[in-house]
């Protein structure tokens, strides 16, 4: 189809870009909105608990048959697990990018059906969970009183009956996870009180397991000719205090009875006394919300805020529902800000045209393609199944300057038929048409292709260059058919020739601002022309400059820091705090009211939420551990950097920093959903040959010290310690034997009255909740309290516990973590300023080889593991996007030599790129990757405008310079043209502050920095490698005769 078809009929233009404005309308008004797109590994987390139980056993019994089964699930990539001392298990399995995380968690789950049989009964009774998740928080959410009313527990419970059952039925919605404990029933027995009636804590559980049941009776005169059937009721379950204290132990024959509450207080307690809660000093409890594997985050928060909305207005007098983190907040923020860029983008691409064309009707059509190429994408984006998140909306700001490209062209060629004396706007369209139709479709299709291999990188990466890059090319495919169609129909149209003095008429602004501008811009051709034609005349310059260049951009790319994606302030801070090894929740309480004085007097901060008992850092439930949610003020009330959230988090560090009795860790939660819980770095030491975990710690702790050292870490730690007091327990045989009891039946005793044990449910508030058979506190305080604790032997006396144990005291971690099998220690690094995670991995890749011996490993997780594997793929994907322009051009050319011309341009635009980001401190990261991948087609496409004039005046009978001369004269105002608009609309990108601000700026300042340094490079090297090529294509492969 001839391009003068949409000339002569305007109309069917204008539809066919309607007809995109509107698909691309649709397409907006369904696009789901979120952060990034789902680029996490899809996560199942498998948990339980083994009440009682130390870290060691769970361990041994449950994590390790567990995983045995597990490994080497369908896709599964690596797997971390945790065992803590207050008997939880926790396993995380990762897949691979793309697996979908419904067949996953049922692949897991029936590894774990496989597993049961081996599994501790009591674990089995509880039961061994498999789910879906990601395993960052989406939002967290805190219930206080603020007239301190109500306690922690009555808060922990009424967020389980009546807020956390809504939350769950939200679609998208995985764990919610509350920082407290369930209601339980529970049975504080009295072990001298027991002796003295002959009981041990089995008796009790046995009484609970005949009494308190639930039991069907049956129906009277079912199936009979009586008038009336009577279902039978049993009452069921037990469910006031009052209730189980009249449960029956014994009776004797004179008619006495032994009812629990002689030998036991019962009180509707808790589930465990490991958790405590507060929200700015008041009692309060905390939930955490994350969202399941393949789901929309926004969507999800939307869905959550309506549903706390409904419910903060059916709260009691005196709680609060307060956010303490929601993703959202930065998305929103952030997005605002790029639309609010996309908008300045627009604007001031739209002076640059208005001031090369000097013409309002002229520079109407560019921006009749702007709207066209960027509301078309959309609908592009809905079909591929894309949403609008960060990088779509980068990428409609980036290609802002490309896609107004084509139009200038066309525009730009029919104003200088125009200034060839053309009168007709009809006759100079057509003709101008016929020149650079090619021209738009090589340079079209070349753009378009550079984003393909990009498109196969799998991994993170890959999703990122994939939506990035699709989005481009196809922004930039939409401006092609508009200014093959709508733009040379509304140039035929609209546009004039400029008057001039010659015509008599006064004339116009616009007029004299032409001739001002043409007076001014033929000057500068000129010296431009002279500067060309000095290098025509010293080939040998270029060649030097390119080799130069080449070998400045190697250095540079090795010598720029890298990374994953900037670190973005969220809003949100978190603190963790760890207490002294074996501390009480009460003593780290202690520790977190010092800390919570120090919060408060931070300016920045709005309000937080606190969590004892809790570590984000060490994996799980710890006694000596907590965890501080910051929320800091809205980014209006924090310009500048000394109210960043670097700054509150040196602060935070500073003002704790003399809090000798606890180690006090601020962080920022991670940046991309899924890959952990913070920014920083996430190593774990592993133990490859099955020594003591002492030995693990001792080279781990040479490890962090020797991280500590390195200026690329401004802090490492961990959080394990094997300085945990504890005592071993040993049975003697022997004397059981003698005493006729069993060792089971000594540890069965010490199991129910130290650890507690699980003996029945209770139903209150609509729910089951556990009841509890476990020692009143005071009897259970020190190892002297074991002589008070008894076991009954066979002849039915009862012996104390304390001759038939010994205690040794020793020393051992309260948490357990193993990686991929092996035993592991995970240890937190966060990055110095200064200093990219690349860095930082490769100071952590260098110490791990001096400090850790044979038999010893690491190995990264989360997003480090990510960032990591990623290094080599985006060279290779570099180098693979290069060659495949090269061969178009060879296809589109018919040459093998004259592309070389066009790819030679390339080093330049890239040194241009890390030049200035090192000038910038920007590292390279995967926003200004995709700028690169951009440039590389952006500065082909460029270049081809002058080679395909070149070839064409080559091809009329030119001369090989003249042809390059000529090129060089004819296409510098379009080249001109198209690195202005991109470099000044993109200014807004360099410039860029508050959320969000980090990722535009490395978009910006690669852009930026490759097309100023590119354009200018390629002005002059481009026409002399054309001599070169043109000459070397002539004399090598002569043109071959048709017959």
């Amino acid at each position: 189809m001839k391009i003068k078809l949409f000339i002569d009929r305007p109309i069917l233009a204008a539809c066919i870009s309607a007809v995109i404005l509107m698909l691309g309308i649709i397409g907006l008004a369904n696009l789901p909105m979120e952060q990034y797109p789902d680029i996490a590994p899809p996560t199942v987390q498998v948990s339980t608990s083994y009440t009682g139980a130390s870290a060691e056993t769970v361990q041994k019994s449950v994590i390790m048959p567990l995983e045995e089964s597990i490994n080497g699930v369908e896709n599964m990539t690596y797997m971390t697990s945790s065992a803590t001392n207050t008997g939880s298990a926790t396993i995380s399995v990762y897949f691979k990018q793309g697996t979908d995380p419904d067949m996953a968690a049922v692949n897991v789950q029936n590894c774990v059906n496989k597993a049961q049989g081996t599994l501790p009964s009591e674990v089995t009774k509880v039961g061994v969970t498999a789910e879906k998740r990601q395993s960052s928080q989406l939002k967290v959410i805190s219930l206080y009183s603020e007239d301190d009313s109500y306690d922690e527990a009555f808060l922990a419970n009424y967020l389980k009956i009546n807020i956390v059952p809504r939350i769950q039925r939200i679609t998208g919605v995985g764990e919610v996870m509350v920082m407290g404990n369930d209601y339980a029933m529970r049975i504080w027995l009295k072990p001298d009180v027991m002796a003295q009636y002959g009981l041990v804590p089995s008796d009790i559980i046995d009484v609970l397991g005949e009494q308190n049941i639930e039991s069907p009776t049956g129906t009277l005169g079912e199936d009979s000719n009586n008038t009336f059937q009577y279902t039978l009721k049993y009452r069921g379950r037990y469910e006031s205090t009052e209730e189980y204290g009249n449960m029956v132990i014994r009776t004797t024959d004179n008619g006495n009875v032994l009812r629990l509450k002689d030998v036991a207080d019962i009180e509707l307690g808790t589930q465990s006394y490991n958790f405590s809660g507060g929200v700015s000093g008041h009692p309060g409890a905390t939930f955490m919300v994350t969202q399941t594997a393949g789901s929309n985050a926004n969507e999800i928060i939307k869905a959550i805020d309506e549903e706390v909305k409904n419910i903060s207005t059916e709260l009691p007098d005196g709680l609060v529902l307060e956010d303490m983190m929601d993703v959202k907040d930065f998305l929103d923020v952030s997005i605002d800000n790029v639309i609010k860029t996309l908008l300045e983008a627009i604007l001031l691409v739209i002076i640059v045209v208005y001031v090369f064309l000097q013409s309002v009707r002229s520079t109407f059509i560019p921006l009749v393609g702007i709207v066209v190429s960027l509301v078309g994408t959309f609908a592009f984006l809905y079909v591929a199944d894309f949403s609008i998140n960060l990088l779509t909306l980068f990428a409609l700001v980036l290609v802002i300057g490309t896609v107004v490209d084509d139009s200038i062209v066309v525009v730009e060629a029919v104003q200088a038929k125009f200034d060839e004396g053309y009168k007709s706007p009809y006759k100079a369209t057509i003709d101008a048409m016929g020149g650079i139709t090619s021209a738009i479709i090589t340079t079209t299709l070349v753009f378009m292709a550079v984003f393909i291999p990009a498109s196969f990188m799998g991994g993170t990466t890959g999703t990122f260059y994939t939506q990035f890059g699709l989005t481009m090319a196809v922004a930039v495919g939409i401006s092609a058919i508009n200014a093959l169609t709508l733009s040379p129909a509304l140039c035929a149209l609209i546009i004039t020739p400029h008057i001039t003095a010659d015509d008599g008429k006064k004339l116009s602004f616009s007029s004299r601002f032409h001739i001002a501008f043409d007076t001014a811009f033929n000057r500068i051709l000129a010296k431009y022309k002279n500067a060309v034609k000095f290098f025509f005349r010293r080939k040998w310059i270029v060649g030097v400059a390119l080799v130069a260049a080449t070998a400045l951009l190697a250095v540079m790319v090795k010598t720029t820091k890298t990374g994953l994606i900037p670190d973005e302030d969220t809003g949100t801070i978190f603190v963790s705090v760890t207490g002294s090894p074996g501390s009480t929740l009460s003593e780290t309480k202690k520790i977190m009211n010092e800390v919570e004085g120090r919060l408060k007097k931070i300016p920045q901060i709005e309000m937080f939420a606190s969590v004892g008992g809790y570590s984000f850092m060490g994996g799980g439930q710890s006694s000596n551990a907590g965890t501080f949610i910051v929320r800091l003020k809205h980014w209006d009330e924090r310009k500048g950097k000394e109210n960043s959230k670097d700054a509150v988090i040196s602060e935070v560090l500073a003002r704790t920093a003399d809090i000798k009795n606890a180690q006090i860790y601020a962080f920022a939660p991670a940046m991309i959903m899924g890959y952990g819980t913070s920014n920083g770095l996430e190593i774990y030491v592993q133990d490859r040959k099955g020594g003591s975990i002492d030995t693990l710690f001792a080279h781990t702790l040479k490890f962090v010290a020797a991280l500590n050292k390195r200026p690329e870490i401004q802090s490492a730690l961990t959080t394990f310690n094997t300085s945990f007091p504890q005592y071993l327990v040993e049975v003697d045989a022997a004397q059981c034997k003698r005493a006729g009891v069993s060792p089971s039946d000594v540890l069965s005793v010490l199991s129910s009255y130290v650890g507690g044990n699980y003996a029945s449910n209770i139903n209150r508030f609509s729910k089951i909740y556990r009841v509890i058979v476990q020692a009143k506190p005071d009897y259970r305080l020190d190892k002297e309290s074991l002589n008070n604790m008894y076991v009954r032997t066979s002849n039915g006396d009862m012996a104390p516990l304390g001759q038939f144990m010994t205690l040794t005291k020793t020393y051992g971690p309260e948490i357990l973590s193993r990686f991929n099998l092996f035993s592991a220690i995970s240890v937190s690094a966060s990055t110095n300023s200064g200093y990219s995670t690349g860095d930082a991995i490769k100071a952590a890749q260098e110490v791990a080889k001096q400090t850790l011996p044979s038999g010893y490993g690491y190995e990264f997780g989360g997003i480090t593991r990510e960032e990591s594997s990623s290094t080599s793929s985006i060279v290779i994907t570099f180098i693979i996007c290069i060659v495949f322009v090269y061969i178009i051009l060879c296809a589109l050319y018919e040459s093998l030599f004259i592309p070389l011309a066009v790819m030679l341009s390339i080093p330049f635009g890239l040194l241009g790129s890390f030049a200035f980001a090192q000038m910038f401190g920007v590292e390279n990261n995967v926003y200004m990757q995709t700028g690169l991948i951009m440039l590389i087609g952006l500065l082909a496409k460029t270049a081809i405008l002058l080679t395909e004039y070149a070839s064409e005046r080559r091809l009329h009978g030119m001369g090989i310079a003249q042809a390059a001369l000529s090129a060089a004269g004819a296409r510098l105002r379009p080249i001109l043209m198209t690195a202005l608009t991109m470099i000044i609309g993109l200014f807004p990108l360099v410039v860029a502050s508050g959320a969000g601000a980090n990722g535009e700026i490395s978009l910006g300042v690669g852009t930026v920095g490759g097309m100023l340094v590119g354009t200018t490079a390629l002005l002059f090297v481009v026409p002399v490698l054309f001599i070169v090529f043109q000459t070397i294509e002539e004399k090598v492969m002569p043109q071959r005769k048709k017959e």
